[in-house]
């Protein structure tokens, strides 16, 4: 995937918003005001690997420790709790892996809505 599928892909889930209010170089993507993806734009303050792209996004914990294991291009995120977030460099990865993250990270944090909120996204 790139960067502007990444994007796509984000946008196409239920009552998925974005903004920038970390700077010009990063997007976050939230429901209901959550953040649950941060999208590096490359270059400014957050190019410490030499411009490879990346993507911040909260998961479970032992989500994080399992695919952290298994493949070298998710690692504990940069700017962001460690044992919640994971940086997915998301060119080296497939796109069926890459989907699959985006979505378990927008559900989880589905899941942390009030129940009332919640049950707007049930079918989502």
């Amino acid at each position: 995937m790139n960067i502007e599928q990444v994007r796509e892909y984000t946008l196409k889930l239920c009552g998925v918003t974005e903004d920038q209010p970390f700077g010009d170089d990063i997007v976050t993507f939230r429901v209901e005001g959550k953040i649950f993806l941060c999208l590096w734009l490359g270059g400014g303050k957050y190019d410490k690997w030499d411009g490879t792209t990346r993507f911040a996004c909260k998961l479970a914990p032992e989500r994080n420790d399992e695919l952290r294991e298994h493949y070298g291009a998710i690692t504990p995120a940069f700017h962001w709790n460690k044992k919640h977030w994971s940086d997915v460099y998301y060119t080296l990865l497939s796109t069926e892996l890459v989907e699959a993250i985006i979505r378990e990270s927008h559900q989880l944090i589905i899941s942390t809505l009030p129940k009332d909120v919640r049950v707007k996204y049930q079918n989502a």
